[in-house]
């Protein structure tokens, strides 16, 4: 299809709340984003990931096609309104998917997914097949949730694993008591298992290890997740030496604050400092991070910010082009948030999550759902 030229692009900001009591106890407070937050100028941790805008993009190239795009929460849209204008003319036929002509930023793989979204379209092709094409018929994706009271943790564990779900991610600071949710868990829900997401915030080696033993006699325990701060690669390796429980390290691309580079994978294999990996990053980045993983035959999922459907279509194409992407991926928006944006739902039929079926993404967007939730919009040609 020839006019592969970019003529405008349509951004709506939305903010889509969580479901009522999907995020945590009622009793508990205690927000999620780690990252400062743009907008109020504010430290990380100050803010609930669902008070947070999320901004969807809908790029139109001359030929008609419209290319989607969903960016991560606490965006710059100075910063994007000026990339978008720098695109405007560009022929995607002339572009190399794999390095676009942007900066690195927290925003450049919004883009990157309208831009593949709509070269995969105007060739007839899906997402995935620009990715090599499906090496999974299904991905397999976990359950959620944050901080829970331990007399609610039993009903949240078994309540998803009647939908289906055999694993459920929990997020834990110092203050949750670990050890009596997974015993909880393993009354209520005998077969589900448990990976912990502390964040980096169990603070150093002895407060890890006063868990870890408790922990293993239960047994139910899938992984522990960033235990320690991102830093302490050696202090990692002792404790991969030191306990059964799988050791996952998160390296998110989109964590440029924290300087998040695909090289550390590279580090920490080098350390023998994890068991495998929970990966964020665009298509092109993604994919590099799990050939990284593959090389190494160490298993990882995809991670999520708890997105909206644009993404989580992205996700499910990215995982499905691996080999070794097969532990529960954090593909839950719909299951937590109020909705997905899309006018039909993803397919999962937990615990498994399945390609939607089309060109590029495979989706189409409720238009009267994004105008519910809009909170601004932008326009740029």
């Amino acid at each position: 299809m020839k006019n592969n030229k970019i003529k405008s692009f349509h951004f709506t900001e939305v903010i889509v709340p969580a479901k009522e009591g999907m995020i945590s106890s009622k009793s508990i407070n205690k927000p999620l984003h780690m990252l400062p937050v743009i907008k109020k100028a504010s430290d990380g941790w100050s803010a609930q990931f669902d008070e947070l805008p999320k901004l969807i993009v809908r790029m139109e190239l001359e030929n008609g096609v419209i290319g989607l795009g969903e960016f991560y929460r606490d965006h710059n849209l100075d910063l994007i309104k000026n990339i978008a204008e720098s695109l405007i003319g560009v022929d995607l036929d002339e572009l190399s998917l794999r390095k676009l002509p942007i900066g690195l930023y927290r925003e450049y793989d919004g883009f990157e997914c309208c831009i593949w979204d709509a070269y995969a379209k105007s060739h007839g092709l899906r997402v995935v097949d620009l990715l090599g094409g499906p090496l999974q018929e299904k991905v397999k994706v976990g359950s959620w949730s944050s901080h829970r009271e331990i007399s609610e943790v039993g009903d949240v564990a078994k309540n998803f694993a009647e939908m289906g779900y055999d694993s459920i991610k929990f997020k834990a600071d110092l203050e949750d008591d670990v050890v009596a949710t997974c015993e909880e868990i393993k009354k209520a829900a005998p077969n589900m298992t448990v990976i912990f997401d502390p964040n980096q915030r169990w603070e150093n080696l002895g407060e890890v290890k006063k868990r870890v033993r408790a922990l293993e006699k239960v047994g139910n325990v899938f992984c522990l997740e960033d235990p320690l701060p991102f830093w302490m690669i050696q202090d990692y390796a002792a404790l991969r030496e030191f306990t059964d429980i799988r050791i996952v390290r998160h390296v998110s691309l989109p964590y440029i604050y924290q300087g998040q580079r695909v090289h550390d994978i590279i580090n920490i294999l080098n350390h023998r400092s994890a068991d495998g990996f929970n990966f964020n990053a665009g298509l092109a980045k993604f994919q590099q991070q799990d050939l990284i993983a593959n090389a190494a035959n160490m298993y990882s999922w995809h991670g999520s910010e708890i997105d909206l459907g644009i993404s989580e279509a992205m996700y499910i194409h990215q995982v499905s082009a691996t080999q070794n992407c097969i532990w529960p991926s954090d593909i839950f928006g719909r299951l937590i948030r109020s909705h997905d944006l899309l006018k039909k739902p993803l397919k999962i039929e937990a615990p498994y999550a399945y390609l939607p079926e089309g060109l590029g993404l495979g989706i189409e967007l409720d238009e009267e759902v994004i105008e519910s939730f809009k909170t601004n919009e932008l326009f740029v040609s």
